[in-house]
């Protein structure tokens, strides 16, 4: 049976949604959020299905985990095959191919003419804490750099990068040695500047930073989402990131980039520091890369991971085979079918929406801003304060689920609506899903 929606035949959450929703307050722990109150029966391409038989357009899209939709044939074919053989070995215990492949397969599509060496763990969290690992063992230095409105995940060390203090509360003390400095936020310039005129004052700041908050011997790494993601969908702007890894040299500091959100064609290239011309020394990556499968990478300058000794990274599931299995197909679909290409379009399309509305909210609709099929809209009370409008933003998100459309806000103040719509979404579902979205907006706003 192929799916058709958005088609609500109950509001959300439905009765069967609403026993479950129950039954999960008994047995399950409420410290996880949940941003759509419903129970998902089954997916396909951008179209969920819950318990109820409400049929939702997904623009989140398990937060960029789904570029490839919900249940890709070819993908699930490629895991029961993998299933068939054997679940698990452990790679550091019994090697298999797949490992290796993906390994290969992700050095080939990195840009860039330094030769790359890649390994492979679970989680976008595990990828960030490997990350510093390496760049501290490679520099036998021990300081990281990281921005204010960064998420680089929860466990310790990535939590320490993080900068949302929602997520922190209570959790401290956290892992030292970690400086944070002001991410450039043209839209809300923390130098209070206009970009047209600034000449990149953000990342000249670096070197004053060098003199009086940073010790650039005592430092291993910076740590940046060329996009940011959590923060608010703001993209560096040009010539940035280009200028503070020539600083960054200068120091014998390494630049890892966070591709766990942006990374495998969600901005329109197959990575976003693509857009920016740099060729970073570490990258992570997760997320998009298996489809859905539980499974990270972190890439590297080869002779940067030939400083590691052996056993100092690895991990009882790292890479495991199902997920390899995944990975590779997912990467072969993406070449095949111009992943990248696709999301242009994507952003081509909705960009054009939502600058309409803009025009239409102007008091109203801050900024549009993104690279490709990762576009934030953020919404501010006043166009002349900015002051943030998280409010108005949670009563999109509501009337819009009530519709049938899936949405996800951004920002330390709630305040941006990102997309992430399915890369595979069809033009038809796509216009019907902005519909949706453009029916909320302009509820909420008038």
């Amino acid at each position: 049976m192929t799916l058709q929606g958005p088609k609500m035949l109950t509001s959300v959450p439905g009765p069967k949604a609403k026993a479950l929703l129950e039954e999960k307050k008994a047995y399950t722990s409420d410290c996880i959020t949940i941003g759509a109150p419903t129970i998902v029966e089954r997916g396909e391409g951008a179209l969920m299905e819950d318990v109820d038989g409400n049929v939702f357009l997904d623009f989140v899209g398990g937060i960029g985990v789904l570029n490839i939709g919900y249940s890709n044939p070819e993908v699930v074919k490629a895991v029961q095959d993998q299933a068939a053989k054997f679940f698990h070995t452990a790679y550091n215990v019994v090697l298999y191919k797949g490992y290796i492949d993906l390994c290969e397969k992700i050095a080939e599509i990195l840009p860039g003419p330094s030769k790359k060496k890649v390994m492979l763990i679970n989680a976008g969290t595990e990828a960030i804490e490997n990350a510093v690992k390496i760049a501290r063992l490679a520099t036998g230095k021990s300081g990281v750099i990281c921005f204010e409105g960064a998420f680089h995940g929860r466990t310790y060390m990535a939590l320490s990068l993080t900068s949302k203090v929602k997520y922190k509360h209570g959790l401290g003390p956290f892992m030292p040695g970690v400086t944070r400095i002001p991410y450039p936020y043209c839209y809300r310039c923390p130098y209070g500047l206009k970009q047209e005129s600034c000449n990149l004052h953000c990342a000249e700041r670096l070197n004053d930073m060098f003199k009086v908050l940073i010790d650039p011997d005592d430092t291993a790494a910076m740590v940046i989402e060329c996009l940011q993601g959590e923060g608010g969908f703001i993209p560096a702007p040009e010539g940035y990131l280009k200028r503070v890894h020539e600083i960054l040299k200068e120091h014998n500091i390494l630049l890892i980039v966070d591709e766990i959100q942006s990374g495998f064609c969600r901005t329109g290239k197959w990575f976003c520091h693509e857009h920016y011309g740099i060729e970073p020394d570490i990258v992570t990556m997760a997320k998009s890369l298996a489809g859905g499968m539980p499974l990270s990478a972190v890439a590297a300058k080869a002779d940067i991971f030939d400083k590691m000794y052996a056993g100092s990274v690895g991990g009882t599931y790292a890479g495991n085979p199902l997920s390899c299995a995944a990975a590779l197909k997912v990467i072969e679909i993406f070449e095949r079918d111009d992943y990248p290409a696709k999301s242009r379009h994507i952003g081509e399309v909705c960009r054009a929406r939502f600058e309409a509305w803009q025009k239409e909210f102007p008091e109203r609709i801050g900024d549009v801003r993104g690279l490709g099929g990762m576009i934030g809209i953020e919404f501010v009370k006043d166009s002349k304060t900015k002051e943030p409008d998280g409010a108005a933003v949670a009563a999109i998100k509501n009337e819009a689920l009530q519709n049938g459309l899936i949405l996800l806000d951004a920002g330390v103040n709630g305040n941006i609506i990102r997309i992430l719509v399915p890369l595979c979404i069809s033009d038809e579902h796509l216009a019907t899903g902005l519909d949706i979205m453009e029916a909320a907006v302009k509820k909420v706003l008038k």
